[in-house]
């Protein structure tokens, strides 16, 4: 009453603001129904590592990524965005040499700092068995598991949303599966997908925003899962780079990179059922300009205590192991016959390279020192720089092969790589993963040399 009388009062224009400015009073005091039901929620998610605590920093553009940089990240961003989920796919471990079991180790108590809200399980984790990826208590999922030694789903709600995160663990990439055995992880799993589909179904009865991770690829997944109930779906990670993603059908299909080097951000507009309505996206590169967590500091401070103690307990093997007829001959010698060359190998990065591990303190990684010095883990080959000095850096023989016979000759037994092509030679050690922008044709003119004539 108070109002209207004050409204006959006033001039038709004066009227006319005041009841805008009521309207929008009214506006921002009881909003419209379609404004209360928006929804929005920030997903960041991430796939395979590979094995990798961080990636080979030996070149500028592989220098990306890691898990102490990750860290970095994730905690900017959950100081902006409080409410956020943090996925991945999974794939964080490997097998494939003596010392990625202890690196498989660290990276799960890196993985752990994170504080992900659910993991994706890939036979990969698995390779040292159920207690080695248990022990940090990681929010682990695999929907098509037998038992209950992995969740079957896992419900995350934050600030008034909710996701539901499935993983399927395809059970023909068992390894044991392949070789046609039979094992007890092989037995866990099941290629029915029928309890999947049904749980699917029910968290999106529910209003959940549902999230289902495989590794499968896209044309795949089709096949196996009707995506009516799958609002978000992590297919197979790409190596190193993310998709862009794509929308089909109600589906919004994400594609993660690999080996840790970046992150990616989605923030998603749902429908009333938890259904993606729109979305923005952003792939989070990591490169060195991103500072190393602090608060991973002593944990990387341990993982390289480790390594080094195993080294050198390597190295003890192997100096009592040594019989003292090494294949290997050393640069030294090698310069008796090939002056020239062993001038420009000197000048080149190459005759520098184990010094290149001390400057960042790797001269005790193996996977560092494989790359840096001549015959590794060979029989006669590189033990440490005490042992063996004279096969540190990168040598004639790192790349022509092993060479005593060659020398004691007098040149007429050829050396261990004689037939080697040069491209052959070189991805020994440049490889995408350490040396992604490496080309032969520029990088050859940097130590170009002719083979000496026979005297």
């Amino acid at each position: 009453m108070t109002l209207m009388v004050f409204l006959l009062s006033k001039s038709p224009m004066q009227k006319i603001l005041l009841a805008i400015i009521s309207g929008l009073c009214c506006v921002l005091l009881f909003p419209s129904p379609t404004y209360a039901a928006s929804k929005h929620l920030t997903l960041v998610y991430t796939g395979n590592l590979d094995g990798e605590l961080e990636p080979c920093g030996c070149s500028l553009e592989g220098d990306f990524g890691g898990l102490r940089r990750q860290a970095t990240m994730i905690d900017r961003l959950r100081k902006k965005k409080p409410h956020l989920f943090f996925i991945s796919s999974g794939g964080f471990l490997r097998s494939e040499s003596v010392h990625d079991r202890l690196t498989g180790e660290y990276i799960l108590k890196g993985i752990n700092a994170l504080k992900y809200d659910a993991i994706g399980v890939q036979w990969t984790d698995l390779a040292y068995g159920m207690d080695f990826i248990k022990a940090d208590k990681l929010p682990w999922v695999a929907s098509n598991w037998n038992d209950a030694a992995f969740e079957a789903t896992r419900r995350i709600t934050r600030n008034g949303k909710t996701i539901a995160f499935f993983n399927w663990i395809d059970p023909r990439e068992s390894p044991q599966r392949q070789m046609q055995a039979s094992h007890e992880l092989t037995a866990a799993v099941t290629d029915d997908n029928a309890a999947l589909l049904l749980s699917l179904e029910h968290a999106k009865q529910e209003g959940a925003t549902t999230v289902l991770a495989t590794t499968l690829k896209l044309a795949e997944a089709q096949q196996l899962f009707p995506l009516a109930h799958v609002d978000i779906l992590l297919v197979r990670s790409a190596y190193e780079k993310y998709a862009e993603p794509k929308k089909i059908g109600n589906t919004l299909v994400l594609q993660p990179g690999s080996r840790g080097m970046r992150m990616a951000e989605l923030d998603v507009a749902l429908n009333a059922n938890g259904t993606v309505k729109s979305w923005q996206h952003r792939i989070i590169p990591l490169p060195k300009t991103i500072p190393d967590a602090k608060r991973l500091a002593g944990w990387y401070k341990e993982y390289n205590a480790r390594v080094k103690a195993d080294y050198e307990k390597g190295v003890q093997l192997a100096k009592a192991a040594q019989s003292g007829a090494s294949p290997y001959a050393g640069e030294q010698v090698c310069q008796t016959c090939h002056a020239a060359e062993h001038k420009i190998w000197q000048g080149s990065r190459h005759g520098h390279a184990y010094g290149t591990l001390r400057r960042v303190n790797k001269a005790f990684d193996p996977n560092c020192i494989i790359c840096h010095t001549v015959g590794f883990n060979t029989p006669g080959g590189f033990i440490d720089d005490e042992a063996t000095p004279h096969l540190s850096n990168v040598q004639c023989e790192s790349c022509h092969g092993a060479a005593q016979a060659h020398a004691t000759s007098g040149g007429t037994q050829p050396v261990a790589n004689a037939n080697w092509p040069r491209e052959k030679i070189c991805a020994q050690c440049h490889t995408q993963a350490h040396s992604p922008s490496f080309n032969l044709d520029v990088y050859w003119p940097k130590i170009q040399h002719k083979r000496a004539p026979k005297p």
